[in-house]
Order: C-alpha cells, then structure tokens, then sequence
C-alpha cells in the first residue's frame, strides 16, 4: 500500500484543527458525524466543546456518542442513557451542538466482519445510519487498557454500543461480563477486536470519513476514567489525515522519538498494553497503512 500522507502542527488551538481538516482537501458530504469523547463524570483531561466548536461548526455536525459497558465498577456514568444525556448537558456539549447517543435506543445495528481476526460481527448505535459522513476527533493519551487511544479506538469503542463495547474488552468472550475484560491470555485479542470494530465503521463511511488526533493532555490514562493521571509529557501537537492507521502510527512514533523526559512513562503504557498491535492488525486488515508521509504545516 501506498503511503499515506499525515499533516502535522506543533501549535494547538481550535483554528489550528480547522486549518489541518482543510489541508485534507475532502468536503464530508450530507450530514457529519462527528465523533469525540466526551469525557466521564471527573475527568479533566478530555477536551472541551469550546475546543472543538469551530471545528464542528465548520462541518456542521452533529456530536456523536455511544453508552459505555462498565459504569459502577469503574466510578463512571456513561452506561446507562438518563445519567449519560446529564453528563453530556453538565460538560456542555448539548448547549453548542446538535447530540445524539446513537444507542439510547435500541436495538443496536449489527455489522458484520468476514475478515475480523476476533470478531465477526460489531454491534454499533442504530442512529449511525443516519449519517452521510464522519469526521472522528480524537484526543490522542494513553489507555489503561489498550495502551493508547486514537482514531482507531474512536472506530471502535467509541462507536460501538455498550453490546459492542463489551465485546471488543472481552476479546469477543462476552456481551456484558465485565470480568472477561482484563483475562486475555492472548495479549493480541483486544487489539485485534478494536482493529476489527474499527474496520466495518471505516468501510460503511468509506470515502466519506476523516481523521484528527489532537496530541495535548497526554496523560497514561483515558478521558474515560472518573480522575486520570495528570499529563506526563509536554503537548506535541495536531495531526490529521484520511487514514486512521497512518494517523495514529505517526503519533506512536511522535511519543517513541521524543526527547521529552516524561515519554518513558507513556511508552511503558503501550508496551505493557501491546497497543501498537492495534495498528499492526488494522493495517494487516487493509483499511490503512503504517507507511507515512508527515508533512509538517
């Protein structure tokens, strides 16, 4: 496969992910799904709507979310429709942009994945249908389980329900059992799952789909933990491209290559997850290219 050509800025600010979406030369078409995290009760790494605002508005999207699978048994509030709506209204998001829990109600839609090398089917919200296009934001950090989290995760988890969440943790073990989440004796099976989840997302909205990672806050932790660990290395930068395995390949080597003292603390975080094995998997999938061209702007 070709290589995939990744803009790159070292200023960070709202204008500046404008700018890098119009670097891209795509135009979304019809409706735009726009994909961030949120952010859980407490967490004060995610980034905020007002970050993202001119962005969205830009496109004129809609925020996409979807329920979680784990709640009480990690401090959160996202897994249940009526408490995740109150904290999406208590962070903002509803008071600036058009939002939709794509599975406040069900039944979750299911895709199927012939080639998943875990799953073979991904079950997503039902109102993902309803969108001509997306544009996934991400804010590149690590991750307490799959070492770190960008574009592809966004595919994945982000998009998936909580049915599809709880698949992808389990390794494809279970829909529900929080308990089979973190017992993989594979250490490639939750890698793999979140490149095969991401897979079917990417092929739905193929042609019509672009990627952002915002490389700030870069704590261990997700924006899905009630209190993350504070950042451990300095802000890098903004990223976008249209390929999300290019994309969070060139932030991996970003963290890998930097001199900053506090990398050590994140890469630890990947290697003990396996998480570059999640780009690894998409790429062996064919839906993107480890191979980049970073083009500075």
């Amino acid at each position: 496969m070709a290589k995939s050509v990744v803009y790159f800025s070292k200023d960070i600010s709202p204008e500046i992910v404008v700018k890098m979406y119009e670097k891209l030369g795509i135009e979304l078409p019809g409706k735009v799904a726009v994909k961030v995290h949120s952010g859980e009760k407490g967490n004060q790494n995610f980034l905020r709507p007002e970050f993202w605002k001119p962005m969205v508005d830009h496109v004129n999207g809609t925020i996409v979310e979807c329920n979680t699978a784990y709640g009480d048994a990690f401090g959160g509030v996202r897994d249940h429709t009526e408490s995740h709506l109150k904290l999406i209204e208590y962070h903002g998001w509803n008071k600036v942009f058009d939002v939709d829990l794509m599975d406040e109600e069900g039944p979750d839609l299911c895709w199927e994945i012939p080639n998943g090398k875990i799953l073979k089917e991904n079950y997503v919200g039902k109102d993902i249908v309803n969108y001509d296009s997306m544009l996934v934001l991400a804010h590149f950090k690590g991750h307490p389980m799959g070492g770190y989290g960008g574009a592809l995760k966004q595919l994945s988890i982000g998009c998936a329900s909580a049915k599809g969440k709880a698949l992808i943790h389990s390794g494809g073990k279970s829909e529900s059992n929080i308990e089979c989440w973190n017992v993989h004796a594979d250490k490639n099976a939750f890698p793999e799952a979140m490149a095969d989840a991401a897979s079917s997302v990417v092929k739905h909205f193929e042609g019509k789909i672009a990627f952002i990672n915002v490389m700030k806050n870069l704590s261990v932790d997700c924006d899905c933990l009630p209190t993350a660990a504070a950042p451990c290395m300095k802000d890098i930068g903004i990223l976008a491209s249209l390929d999300p395995v290019a994309i969070d390949q060139a932030c991996i080597d970003l963290v890998f290559n930097s001199d900053d003292p506090g990398r050590d603390t994140l890469v630890k975080r990947v290697e003990s997850r396996n998480g570059r094995h999640t780009i690894e998997a998409a790429a062996e999938l064919g839906f993107g290219s480890r191979e980049y061209e970073l083009v500075e702007v």
